[in-house]
């Protein structure tokens, strides 16, 4: 499964996104129909992840974890209480909750940014802040493609 593109969307006033088509191809053809929601780790924006993947990242997350140690059960019990269940409509829209809006700075306006193996959602605003000049782009690939990183 493999989700590629950015796509401007919008969201009505219920909070409903359109799922773009060409990811909804991609969900389709995998036979994957439930996904899961939360905000990133580490950048203003959120993941859609297919259920498959999202219990695949839990698994990696647990094998990371011991269980009765207080502060790996507290990185569990936040990591898993922010997520959400979605699913999609007979039209291919679903809802973003308000305290995901919230958490990652999204109103009316979205990018969907295809990440592989998951979606991102964000505001264009907060998308523009974090994307490098052609050029730095340019230096930093390389970098990272020369295993200088």
């Amino acid at each position: 499964m493999r989700f590629l593109g950015n796509v401007e969307a919008k969201t009505d006033v219920k909070g409903r996104a359109f799922l773009p088509a060409v990811f909804r191809k991609v969900l389709s053809a995998s036979g994957e129909e439930n996904l899961v929601l939360r905000k990133d780790v580490f950048q203003s924006c959120l993941v859609l992840y297919p259920e498959s993947v999202w219990n695949e990242r839990l698994d990696m997350l647990k094998e990371q974890l011991r269980p009765w140690k207080p502060v790996h059960q507290q990185m569990f019990r936040q990591f898993v209480s922010e997520a959400e269940v979605v699913t999609l409509d007979g039209n291919g829209r679903f809802l973003i909750s308000k305290r995901l809006q919230r958490a990652a700075g999204i109103g009316q306006d979205l990018q969907f940014i295809g990440m592989d193996d998951t979606i991102e959602i964000w505001s264009p605003q907060n998308l523009q802040k974090t994307l490098k000049s052609d050029e730095e782009f340019g230096e930093e690939f390389e970098k990272i493609m020369s295993g200088e990183e």
